[in-house]
């Protein structure tokens, strides 16, 4: 998929904002999808998914604190949040649309969260290679560290299902 809004030379700062508003696509993209599965088990990881992307979201925060100590709250952080998307692009209602048709099944819903994570990954990986300091590098690594650990999870999840 790509992600369009990187132009490439983007601040720390900007990466932290791009990537706080694809946590919360991915988050409302896991807590949409687990209000419309009847299997418990995958509302179980979709639920728990959503609950890490909220984490992710604080962590990053967190981090732009380091930034720009002078924003102490939230409200104030989002209001430079200029569009929550997932990674691609995609807004979730947008996501949603495109694929409702592929998200039918269980193993569909899996193999799609499993494609969400395995990008958010690469991403993650890419935007700690370009931050230029050293605590942002640090941080979105282990994002991306945990982005592979959510993947590993799903195959395990996957492989019962088989």
């Amino acid at each position: 998929m790509g992600m369009p809004l990187l132009r490439g030379g983007e601040t720390s700062q900007e990466i932290i904002i791009l990537a706080y508003g694809m946590e919360d696509g991915l988050g409302l993209f896991y807590k949409s999808l687990a209000e419309r599965m009847n299997d418990q088990e995958v509302v179980g990881v979709l639920t728990k998914l959503a609950k890490i992307e909220q984490e992710h979201k604080q962590r990053l925060f967190d981090l732009y604190l380091t930034f720009y100590p002078s924003i102490t709250n939230k409200d104030a952080f989002e209001a430079d949040i200029v569009s929550k998307v997932m990674e691609g692009g995609f807004t979730t209602e947008e996501f949603m649309e495109q694929n409702k048709d592929s998200m039918k099944t269980v193993p569909d819903v899996i193999s799609t969260a499993m494609m969400l994570e395995s990008q958010a990954m690469d991403l993650y990986m890419r935007y700690s290679q370009k931050a230029k300091e050293e605590k942002s590098k640090t941080v979105l690594y282990d994002i991306a560290e945990e982005e592979k650990a959510h993947l590993k999870a799903l195959g395990r999840l996957m492989e019962q299902r088989a």
